[in-house]
């Protein structure tokens, strides 16, 4: 079950990582919209409704929550490199993801912003300084700073970590 939950490993973070670890991170924010689609544009409704795993969320209900996350992430982007130590606010990603939208909405609404948004973000990751990488906000659970680096490497890790669930998931039933 963990495997199914976790199949790349729980997020890690190393503060000691080099450029070029930070270059492989943004790249996979870059092309992780164009993979994503190619992984479930294929998939109809049926398999669109399956989830990943025992009491997962569906398919469907994973892509929006890409969409959902990543769109938080850029705005906490944002907040790190245009205020001082921002406290962000979280969301209930669990309750987002039981929302009419989440369960029921069309794919392609998702995968057009994730598009969109992963444009944008890394138009603005490869262009920051190395002193912007060390800006950070303030998570309110705990108060714990992460930093401009941290974030990209976690949302280039988040978005590989649903992508692996629902790859998975395809190659499991057949549908691959």
């Amino acid at each position: 079950m963990e495997f199914l939950k976790y199949p790349t490993g729980k997020f890690e973070y190393d503060s000691d990582s080099n450029e070029e670890t930070l270059r492989k991170w943004i790249t996979g924010l870059e092309e992780l919209p164009q993979r994503l689609t190619e992984l479930v544009e294929p998939l109809n409704d049926e398999q669109l409704d399956t989830p990943y795993r025992s009491e997962g969320w569906t398919v469907r209900q994973v892509v929006h929550h890409i969409a959902d996350s990543h769109h938080h992430s850029y705005t906490r982007f944002k907040w790190a490199l245009t205020e001082d130590k921002p406290l962000i606010k979280a969301y209930e990603e669990k309750d987002w993801s039981n929302l009419f939208d989440a369960k029921t909405a069309p794919i392609k609404m998702s995968l057009t912003y994730i598009a969109a948004l992963h444009t944008k973000l890394v138009f603005l990751l490869r262009g920051i300084s190395n002193d912007d990488l060390q800006k950070y906000y303030l998570h309110p659970e705990g108060n714990v700073a992460v930093t401009v680096k941290e974030n990209i490497a976690k949302y280039a890790w988040h978005g590989n970590h649903h992508y692996t669930q629902i790859a998975n998931l395809l190659e499991r039933e057949g549908w691959s």
